[in-house]
């Protein structure tokens, strides 16, 4: 998240999981659009914040005041730095722990599952102090332990402005959804459908949030593709992700294959550096460390390789770059790649064979490839700020 979207320091101390009551009134009447947003993010990978970021740049760019603040650092006690470091090691180092806790937790069913809501109530004392210090018009949950808090806080009465989240998964799972929450903004109408059924409260498509230099490309576009160039001999790039923390199975495997098959391969290796040593002396893939121009580095691929169906999956649909599932992380990514590739969207590879068939289709110029390159543009169908806004 960038620093200068955080909520000014210092933050309040806890004040306990149960609030006061604020002194509006949950769905009072309200005469003029949100001026001021809070926006709830968490410092999970970096999806979330880019989410977040997006939301409080539109929102200043249209004068209104916004912030951003991480529900991880709101929890008392070091439990989201415990949190966030227990889910970056399982899914790096023990994914099979993470498949394990999503069927129990968080896949969507009609069994009894534990709700996220007591650990999310233990932030409720600090996120309220934020809220009436930065005297929000409306609250923009783009995490899901974010909306349980939100959603209880509203349900009991506490939180008297709407909680409007914005559900950036293709796959809602059961932490997404409390019934407390006025508005939930979705990626695909299927989503939607779900939250509807899951809640009984309102949901609306608006699609992906992105910003808007994914659309254009930018003048780094042009700089990478001369880097790409020089290092590829003018193989079609093809972009394989790891996300912020570097994470994905047998990314080395994936890389000699694309790099042995005609393709030049640039793998994003995020924060995660000891796989960036590991990927760089493998002839033909490029490993340029944690990249700030996504925009440039999208435009001047041809493909992009996804395990996750996150934010760089949705910032390559809206840069007009056909996205491939492939041996997707266990939990959230295999059903968000699963659902990727039923809406069109894009397409999963079931295997080596599959996979070399899908990139030699998608990045070849030609109808397969412009079909694909407009389904994915056509997700993204309003701004979600305007529904934020006339929540409020």
């Amino acid at each position: 998240m960038s620093s200068e979207n955080l909520v000014p320091p210092p933050l309040p101390a806890a004040r306990g999981p149960v609030p006061e009551p604020a002194d509006a009134r949950p769905g009072q009447a309200r005469a003029r659009e949100a001026e001021r947003l809070l926006v709830v993010s968490a410092s999970m990978g970096s999806g979330h914040d880019t989410v977040a970021d997006e939301l409080v740049r539109r929102a200043r760019a249209e004068g209104r005041q916004a912030y951003a603040v991480d529900v991880l650092a709101l929890l008392p006690y070091g439990l989201g730095a415990g949190l966030r470091g227990f889910y970056r090691t399982a899914v790096r180092e023990a994914p099979w722990i993470y498949a394990a806790i999503y069927d129990f937790f968080l896949r969507p069913g009609p069994s009894p599952r534990p709700s996220g809501t007591p650990l999310a109530r233990l932030a409720g004392g600090r996120l309220m102090d934020v809220v009436r210090r930065t005297r929000a018009d409306v609250v923009v949950p783009v995490f899901h332990l974010a909306a349980q808090l939100t959603g209880h806080l509203r349900e009991r009465g506490v939180l008297g402005v709407p909680s409007v989240v914005v559900v950036v998964d293709f796959a809602a799972h059961r932490q997404w959804l409390h019934p407390g929450n006025d508005l939930h903004l979705c990626v695909t109408d299927e989503v939607a459908d779900e939250v509807r059924r899951g809640t009984g409260r309102s949901a609306r498509t608006t699609g992906p949030v992105v910003a808007p230099g994914f659309f254009t490309g930018g003048p780094g576009a042009e700089d990478w593709r001369r880097r790409i160039e020089r290092h590829g001999g003018g193989r079609p790039a093809v972009l394989l992700s790891a996300g912020a923390w570097g994470t994905g199975a047998e990314l080395a495997a994936t890389a000699r294959l694309l790099a042995g098959n005609g393709f030049a391969p640039v793998v994003l290796c995020g924060r995660n550096e000891r796989l960036r040593r590991a990927l760089s002396g493998l002839p033909g893939v490029l490993t340029p460390g944690w990249v700030s121009d996504m925009p440039g580095l999208l435009h001047a691929c041809a493909a992009l390789v996804d395990n996750a169906a996150g934010q760089t999956a949705v910032q390559a649909l809206a840069a007009g770059v056909p996205v491939v599932g492939y041996r997707p992380l266990p939990g959230h990514g295999a059903e968000g790649v699963s659902r990727m590739a039923a809406l069109g969207v894009s397409e999963k590879a079931s295997d080596e064979a599959a996979l070399l068939r899908s990139l030699t289709r998608l990045t070849a110029p030609g109808e397969t490839r412009e079909r694909r390159i407009a389904s994915g543009r056509a997700l993204f169908r309003e701004d979600a700020l305007s529904r934020v806004v006339a929540a409020g």
